[in-house]
C-alpha cells in the first residue's frame, strides 16, 4: 500500500492519501494533548496503544452491524479506513458525570445519570468546540433533524454495545465521544478513533481512572493504564472471534 500526500496533519493522529481516492491511512502518534492544546506531551507507544484499541473496538462494532469507516489494521501505528466528509460535531455519549458536564453544572465527579445524557458540541477548535442544541446543528447546515436522529440512535447503540464490552472486561464505561463522516455513498458512519483518548474507562472494581484523565489530573502510569485497557479488551474480542 502506498502512502501519498498528508491530508490532515494532527498531534495524536495524521491522515494519509492511498493510491486508492476512496481509502486513507489513519496514522497514531505518541503525542497526548489536553484543554485544547495548552497541555502537552509525548509518552512513547502511546500511539501503539489508541491504534491497537481503537482496531480492537471498530471490530467489535461491526461484527455487531455498526458502520464506521475502519477497514483494518495495517501495522502497530496505522489504520486503514474509508475516506470520508467530515461532519463537523462531536457526540458525547455520558453514562457518569465527569469533565465538562462537572465543570458545567458544578457536580461531583462521577455522580451516576439516571439516563443516558447525550451533548452535541461544534467541533471548531478556534470557537473551543461549543457546545450546541440541535436547531444549531441544522440551522448551520452540517446536519439535517433526521441525520441528527439518526446520530442520536447510533451514538445509543454503541454506548450500550462498549458498556456491555467493558462490564466484560472489568470496566465501566464513564462516557465517549463520537464523530460521524459521509462516506462515498452519503451514509453517515462513525469516524476517528474510538480509544482511552475520546472515552473514560474506570476499573470496575476500584473505580481507578484507566483513560487520558490520568494525564489531565497529573496522575501518574499513563501508559499503564492504555496498555491495561488494550490487554483487556484483546482478551474479550479476540476471544470472542476464536
Amino acid at each position: 500500500m502506498e502512502k501519498k500526500e498528508i491530508i490532515f496533519n494532527g498531534n495524536e493522529k495524521k491522515i494519509y492519501a492511498t493510491e486508492n481516492p476512496q481509502e486513507v491511512l489513519m496514522h497514531f502518534t505518541d503525542a497526548i494533548t489536553c484543554y485544547s492544546n495548552v497541555k502537552r506531551a509525548k509518552i512513547i507507544k502511546k500511539g501503539i496503544m489508541t491504534c491497537k484499541i481503537s482496531a480492537l473496538i471498530f471490530g467489535y462494532l461491526a461484527n455487531a452491524g455498526v458502520k464506521t469507516h475502519f477497514i483494518r489494521q495495517v501495522d502497530d501505528r496505522e489504520l486503514l479506513c474509508k475516506k470520508i466528509e467530515i461532519i463537523p460535531l462531536e457526540l458525547v455519549a455520558r453514562n457518569r458525570v465527569a469533565g465538562d458536564m462537572a465543570h458545567r453544572f458544578r457536580m461531583e465527579d462521577g455522580t451516576k445519570l439516571p439516563i443516558l445524557v447525550l451533548d452535541l458540541y461544534l467541533n471548531d477548535k478556534s470557537l473551543g468546540n461549543p457546545l450546541i442544541n440541535d436547531h444549531h446543528a441544522v440551522a448551520l447546515g452540517h446536519v439535517t433533524y433526521d441525520e441528527l436522529s439518526y446520530i442520536y440512535k447510533v451514538s445509543r447503540q454503541v454506548n450500550q454495545l462498549l458498556s456491555d464490552l467493558c462490564m466484560k472486561a472489568g470496566m465501566e464505561l464513564v462516557d465517549l465521544k463520537l464523530e460521524f463522516g459521509r462516506d462515498s455513498e452519503g451514509n453517515i458512519i462513525i469516524s476517528d478513533e474510538i480509544s482511552p483518548d475520546t472515552c473514560r474507562f474506570w476499573d470496575a472494581a476500584t473505580g481507578n481512572k484507566l483513560d487520558k484523565d490520568r494525564f489531565r489530573h497529573d496522575m501518574s502510569d499513563v501508559l499503564v493504564s492504555y496498555m491495561e485497557v488494550c490487554r483487556r479488551l484483546s482478551g474479550i474480542c479476540e476471544s470472542d472471534e476464536g
